[in-house]
């Protein structure tokens, strides 16, 4: 069963499948350069030596699948190295990827990303406020996992929605440990005997945060790793396009259950926050040859102290100083530099209007 979601397709690439098969063989057969953004949760490789019991006796649901084992830290160094080069390969020139794993894994993956070439931006902990306890008190509650953030190259120009993580974090930036439950609830996904249906099923909300954060409505995501589709459900949610790979057939076909049942948020919520670097530049004196201000209209400080009268060429006059509109706003406030868009205001119907509204205005045409 090679594919349990129906799909179009972005030239010779597949859009929000899920492909059976080996990530690496299935990497390497889709076109170079096509995917902006990969999430990857390989096996953690936890070198699990017999079964783990509670204190009152029940066995612990662990990771005991033979997709985790691995012969050696060479076969698992050897097993990342080769899916990492195929990923390397189909990111775009700009691309990123993520990677998340524990201390049995995350610092050889490290190595590798590095190794390929990838430039690490972020580790990132995600931090578990409701981890599994350690039976056996004989080390630290292991109550965080890591996540790698890594672009294609050091020349890269990433994805960062840089205002958006900052409004989502109630207006402060967003800090490297993100504090999110693990998955649980009617979240988890069970199979027909009420198990689970996949050991390591991630929590939506990480997933949120990392394509709100790094990608943006239409890119394609790819998944190499797709377990429970996670992943794909969280981008179908978020408008953004999906490919995962996953050779374990039941794996697939709870993905693809769970992610029919899915249904994307409107377009117009959709919107990421963007940063003000992002937007359109508009020189003021845009704003004189379009007529939006007249040569000899003065404009007032916001704060109501000084005053300067706009000029035909877009600068400014004072009586103590002329030029651009944050050259006259800082030698009258004698700072060092002062943002002219945000001090300066004009008169309309006996009312201060900033400035920066008309810059609005212009860059609202510039839109559309």
């Amino acid at each position: 069963m090679k594919q349990e979601i129906k799909s179009s397709q972005v030239g010779n690439l597949p859009n929000n499948e899920i492909i059976a098969g080996d990530c690496v063989s299935v990497m390497n057969s889709l076109p170079e350069k096509s995917v902006n953004l990969i999430f990857a949760d390989p096996p953690y490789n936890l070198q699990l030596k017999g079964d783990l019991h509670r204190p009152d006796s029940s066995k612990v649901d662990a990771v005991d699948n033979d997709w985790d084992k691995f012969s050696s830290f060479e076969n698992y160094d050897n097993f990342t190295s080769n899916w990492l080069k195929a990923a390397h390969r189909i990111l775009k020139p700009n691309g990123a990827i993520w990677v998340i794993g524990s201390y049995h894994n995350i610092f050889r993956v490290g190595a590798k990303l590095q190794d390929h070439g990838y430039w690490i931006l972020n580790d990132v902990v995600w931090r578990k406020t409701n981890p599994m306890p350690n039976f056996r008190g004989m080390r630290l509650t292991n109550a965080h996992e890591t996540l790698i953030w890594a672009a294609k190259s050091e020349k890269s120009k990433y994805t960062f929605n840089y205002e958006a993580m900052k409004a989502m974090n109630e207006g402060i930036q967003m800090r490297s440990d993100w504090v999110i439950p693990i998955c649980n609830g009617h979240e988890r996904l069970k199979n027909k005997d009420g198990e689970k249906a996949h050991p390591t099923q991630k929590p939506e909300a990480l997933l949120h945060r990392i394509i709100v954060s790094t990608t943006n409505p239409g890119d394609i995501i790819l998944d190499p790793f797709f377990g429970s589709g996670t992943t794909g459900a969280v981008a179908k949610k978020l408008g953004r396009n999906f490919i995962g790979i996953e050779q374990e057939e039941s794996y697939r076909i709870a993905a693809s259950r769970r992610i029919k049942e899915v249904r994307k948020y409107d377009n117009e919520v959709l919107e990421v926050t963007q940063s003000k670097r992002t937007e359109p530049r508009v020189p003021f004196g845009q704003l004189v040859e379009r007529g939006l201000l007249q040569p000899g209209e003065t404009l007032e400080s916001l704060n109501g102290r000084h005053k300067a009268k706009v000029r035909a060429d877009g600068t400014l006059i004072s009586t103590e100083t002329k030029g651009s509109i944050h050259q006259v706003s800082a030698a009258l406030e004698g700072a060092p530099s002062c943002n002219g868009w945000t001090y300066w205001c004009f008169k309309r119907e006996g009312k201060n209007v900033p400035i920066d509204l008309l810059r609005q205005q212009i860059r609202s045409e510039m839109r559309g």
